[in-house]
């Protein structure tokens, strides 16, 4: 249809590009990628052939937006604000005061200043929570008060192709009648599992990098944790596997014990943990590989995350940083889930336009 040509995104927040690529693979145009992140760069341009703005969203108008739309554009504003000041930590911290609060209010903004015709929000699911913080709500309220018709939900990854149990809350807004995502794709039968995203990978010890991908390369492990891992069974835990010498005196004690899933190996027939920024460390969750005694790679947490393995995350070796590549990773939106976000904006227009 001709009108799906003339649709077109701008992505707040979009770091190295998940959501991005997800649209450009779902047919949308992608005209720019705003992030105060000037490392995301690269990432961003090579995979989703659209233009980087590192600039912070404070100091951007609805007006420089528009010039960045073609006249005849059916323009879209998606954005991930970062998820950190809505996490439960900051939540239970009383952390509410946190400036990143009000970067759901800058985008409120901006999509009053572009006026879009769909609006695209990702974030975590406990943004849904904060009755004494209203942020979401009144995103919500803002978007009905600019004539919006408005969907929300959690949406589980596994149920969509994601190998990894993530939940996110995803919204979308429509000027043009009531939008929702489309059906889930999985059930539980055929969610995919660990064993069919990474079990044919090449075969690597802690520390080592195979030969034939820089990016899949494991962390090196000490001593004790080379133990830990030894003595870890897929889907168990530290309180259960390990003998008393190993265990940490910070998770003997009533808080400690509740984590048990740190240093804990994942299954083989079960989607991966959510990917976070420091999934690459056995001492930030389950993060060791269901067999070998070693936690997960770069390569194996882009696969979880749904890139595909083409996908440009640095220009060359030796401009890899791990810790950053691991943030990257971690922070991004699955590109799957962002291709779904597509189709469903693209058949909910099909069915107005």
């Amino acid at each position: 249809m001709r009108f799906k040509n003339n649709i077109a995104a701008i992505d707040l927040f979009c770091g190295i590009g998940g959501l991005s690529y997800g649209f450009k693979k779902s047919g949308i145009k992608i005209k720019a990628g705003l992030d105060i992140d000037k490392s995301c760069q690269y990432a961003f341009e090579t995979n989703c052939n659209a233009q980087f703005i590192n600039k912070n969203i404070l100091e951007v108008t609805g007006n420089e937006l528009n010039t960045l739309y073609d006249e005849n554009d059916i323009k879209i504003l998606a954005g991930c604000a970062p998820c950190q000041p809505f996490s439960s930590y900051s939540y239970k911290s009383n952390k509410q005061n946190d400036d990143r609060w009000k970067l759901l209010e800058e985008f409120s903004r901006l999509i009053k200043e572009v006026n879009p015709i769909i609006v695209s929000m990702e974030n975590v699911p406990t943004l849904l929570n904060f009755k004494k913080a209203p942020v979401f709500l009144n995103f919500v309220k803002n978007l009905e008060s600019e004539g919006y018709f408005v969907w929300y939900n959690i949406v589980y990854a596994p149920d969509y192709g994601i190998p990894q149990k993530r939940k996110r809350l995803v919204l979308l807004a429509s000027k043009k009648g009531k939008i929702k995502l489309l059906p889930p794709t999985h059930s539980p039968e055929n969610y995919v599992s660990v064993e069919e995203a990474i079990g044919k990978l090449d075969q690597i010890k802690s520390g080592e990098t195979s030969k034939n991908d820089f990016l899949h390369r494991a962390s090196q492990l000490s001593e004790k944790n080379l133990k830990r891992i030894k003595q870890s069974k897929p889907g168990g835990s530290w309180k259960r596997d390990w003998d008393e010498d190993l265990k940490l005196e910070c998770h003997k004690n009533a808080t400690g014990k509740t984590y048990v899933s740190i240093y804990g190996r994942m299954r083989w027939d079960e989607p991966a943990p959510t990917m976070t920024t420091l999934c690459t460390g056995i001492g930030n969750g389950r993060f060791g590989h269901p067999e070998q005694d070693r936690s997960i790679t770069l390569r194996e947490a882009s696969i979880f995350q749904s890139f595909p393995k083409n996908y440009q995350f640095v220009a060359k070796p030796e401009d890899l940083r791990i810790t950053q590549l691991s943030r990257h990773i971690g922070n991004a939106v699955p590109p799957k889930l962002g291709e779904i976000i597509g189709k469903s904006i693209i058949e909910h227009l099909k069915e107005y336009l």
